[in-house]
C-alpha cells in the first residue's frame, strides 16, 4: 500500500507520523506544502470526503491571530481561502490512503488505516 501524508518536516506531529510510517514499512509519498503549492483540487477532495471541520485547524496559531471579524461565520469557502492563503490552518499532518483521509497522527488509526 502507497500512502501520501501531507505536512511539512519541521512540525513534530508530522515527524512522529513519518517515523512511524518508515517503522511499520507503509510506502509513502510526502507532500511537504511548505515546499510545493497546493493544489485547491486536493482541498476540495478533502472537504468532500471529510467535511471542511475536519480539515481546517480552529487550534493552529494561524486562526487564534485572526481578527475576530475573520472568525465569524466561518463557512467551506471562507476556509477554503484561508487554507490556501496559509497552509497552517490544516489540521496535520493528513494521511491519504486513497480510502482514509486521517488528520493528526495517533498509531492505532494508522495502523488500521494501513493495514499495519
Amino acid at each position: 500500500m502507497s500512502v501520501t501524508i501531507y505536512g511539512f518536516k519541521s512540525c513534530d506531529t508530522v515527524r512522529k507520523a513519518l517515523a512511524w510510517l518508515d517503522a511499520n514499512g507503509v510506502a509513502h509519498d510526502f507532500f511537504d506544502y511548505r515546499k510545493q503549492q497546493l493544489d485547491p483540487g486536493v482541498v476540495d477532495d478533502w472537504f468532500e470526503r471529510a467535511g471542511w471541520e475536519a480539515v481546517f485547524n480552529r487550534g493552529s496559531s494561524a486562526y487564534r491571530a485572526l481578527p475576530d471579524e475573520e472568525k465569524a461565520d466561518i463557512d467551506a469557502g471562507k476556509a477554503k481561502a484561508l487554507i490556501l492563503r496559509d497552509t497552517n490552518f490544516i489540521k496535520r499532518p493528513v494521511l491519504d490512503t486513497g480510502n482514509t483521509l486521517l488528520f493528526g497522527f495517533k498509531a492505532d488509526p494508522y495502523a488500521q488505516a494501513t493495514g499495519k
